[in-house]
């Protein structure tokens, strides 16, 4: 029984980090100190939150939104990668990591108004936003509210509405409380919160919130209906969110619905990318999403039409 409610809540977080160990180790460990090549990190108070934040790197600015129940140190893997072309700002988001929870509830389209109001306050007019589960949610919030400061979007492993995972994901994700805390313990969600968190008890309460926000029903559509910049949309093949929906949500995004034609004229502006051996417990890690959504992100394709080749354009 305690193995099946460990596994509803490691689904119902949408989320997974380090190993216990390494979370443990994460005060000594370079390779988990995710502030031991920043640039710069410090504190930005919005709305009553008190946001964590690290700037890493130079070039484009890019906002690194992390999962539920995780914090920057997720991407501590991947970060290298990242700051070789650009300038990173990596944010604890809302009762996550270094950022307390405090007395505010946990919403979606307040954190992605938040982010507005952060990248504003450190001086960025536009920014490219990556977020995975959690922080795609947040980036999808900030996008259809604050267009102006986003400049191209990808979503990680994020379904636009609660039908989008598969439906036997929706009985475990609803026992996500309070009451899993204690057994808990030995996770590495609780173990990666307990070393950077500022008030560590706060753990049930979150756990309460994202449990909340997760057995409430949601439909993003209308967030979705009001992006205006360029989107990519990136999952893995194995992901907890459903083929169709995925399918759904790209073509919601004017991807999907006619042939891009031989010399890619009807091509969408937008993208899509099912990427092959992953799950949606490895996509945030996984070298080949940045391998697609770089470029992306750059506003760049390495692909000629079948003309411009046979022409050796």
């Amino acid at each position: 029984m305690l193995k099946f409610m460990l596994c509803a809540i490691l689904a119902a977080a949408v989320i997974t980090t380090a190993t216990p160990d390494a979370a443990r180790a994460e005060s000594t460990s370079p390779a988990m100190q995710s502030d031991s090549r920043a640039t710069k990190t410090g504190r930005q108070s919005v709305n009553g939150v008190d946001y964590y934040y690290e700037i890493h790197g130079e070039g484009e600015p890019l906002l690194l939104l992390h999962g539920g129940l995780g914090s920057i140190d997720m991407y501590a893997p991947i970060l290298p990668m990242l700051v070789k072309s650009r300038t990173v700002i990596a944010v604890d988001l809302h009762g996550h990591g270094r950022t307390q929870l405090g007395d505010r509830s946990i919403d979606m389209a307040d954190i992605g108004a938040d982010m507005a109001v952060l990248v504003d306050a450190l001086g960025y007019d536009q920014v490219d936003v990556l977020g995975y589960s959690f922080g795609a949610w947040t980036g999808l919030h900030m996008a259809a509210q604050a267009p102006e400061r986003v400049r191209r979007l990808v979503l990680i492993s994020m379904p636009y509405s609660r039908e989008g995972f598969f439906p036997e994901m929706l009985p475990q994700q609803a026992q996500l409380s309070g009451a899993a805390a204690e057994a808990m313990k030995d996770t590495p969600m609780y173990q990666s919160y307990l070393a950077v968190a500022p008030e560590p008890g706060e753990f049930p309460k979150l756990l309460d919130e994202v449990g909340e926000l997760l057995r409430s029903p949601y439909d993003y559509s209308a967030a979705v209906k009001k992006l205006t910049m360029p989107v990519m949309l990136v999952y893995g093949d194995s992901d907890m969110i459903r083929p169709e929906h995925i399918v759904s949500f790209y073509q919601m995004l004017g991807g999907g619905l006619k042939d891009a034609g031989w010399q890619r004229e009807y091509m969408a502006g937008n993208r899509l990318a099912i990427l092959p051996d992953l799950t949606h417990y490895e996509t945030f890690m996984a070298p080949e999403v940045y391998r697609a959504a770089l470029p992306f992100l750059d506003g760049k394709s390495g692909m000629k039409s079948w003309a411009e080749a046979v022409k050796g354009e």
